[in-house]
């Protein structure tokens, strides 16, 4: 792939130390972390660079998207990062099987509450018991919006698509919690974001 594939994210550039900083006390030191909806892989360079002793292998189900990790693996990976494989949360079986960690950074918003109930799903099938599934994004807590500028991008998510829409804590743990995995960390973080830790019970 040639580097005129690769897509840029200025929220990935953004987020990417802070989210780092969570996943330095979340991640295993060493084994395979699968990066679900890996979008431009941006998140996928840096974080790979970051926690050398894991393999990572990034994923996504756009074409484009899959492009753009593939054009920034060939010429910015590190030697840990992995060439992307294509991944339907709601395909069953994931080309991934198993897996020490599962990050998803800024998916269940932008698709359908099944692909959150599917990534939930596939996450207890292929996390071994204690690993962390880790979720980065905008949520709802009790109902509400935890900031004006999240109700503004809840509504354009859903005027782009009534399937999308920022998710309620409780709905993303009641999901979870289906498929044996806890909420273990809650972590606000810039911009009105927060990190998710879930554990496979």
């Amino acid at each position: 792939m040639q580097q005129s594939h690769a897509r840029s994210s200025p929220a990935a550039l953004r987020n990417r130390g802070v989210i780092a900083e969570v996943l330095a006390r979340v991640l295993p030191p060493t084994g395979r972390v699968l990066e679900i909806a890996s979008g431009t892989g941006e998140h996928a360079v840096y974080l790979a660079g970051a926690f050398p002793g894991v393999s990572w292998q990034p994923t996504d189900v756009a074409p484009e998207a899959l492009a753009s990790i593939a054009a920034r693996v060939a010429s910015e990976g590190p030697a840990n990062l992995l060439p992307p494989l294509r991944l339907d949360v709601g395909a069953w079986p994931w080309p991934v099987t198993e897996a020490e960690a599962i990050v998803c950074i800024n998916m269940i918003h932008i698709a359908p509450w099944a692909a959150c109930e599917a990534l939930m799903a596939g996450a207890a099938r292929v996390l071994p018991s204690g690993a962390p599934l880790y979720l980065y994004g905008a949520i709802k807590r009790g109902g509400r919006h935890t900031a004006p500028s999240n109700a503004a991008f809840d509504a354009d998510l859903r005027a782009r698509d009534p399937a999308w829409g920022v998710r309620d804590e409780a709905e993303v743990t009641a999901a979870a919690a289906a498929h044996g995995l806890a909420l273990a960390e809650l972590v606000p973080m810039p911009s009105n974001n927060f990190s998710l830790v879930f554990r496979r019970s």
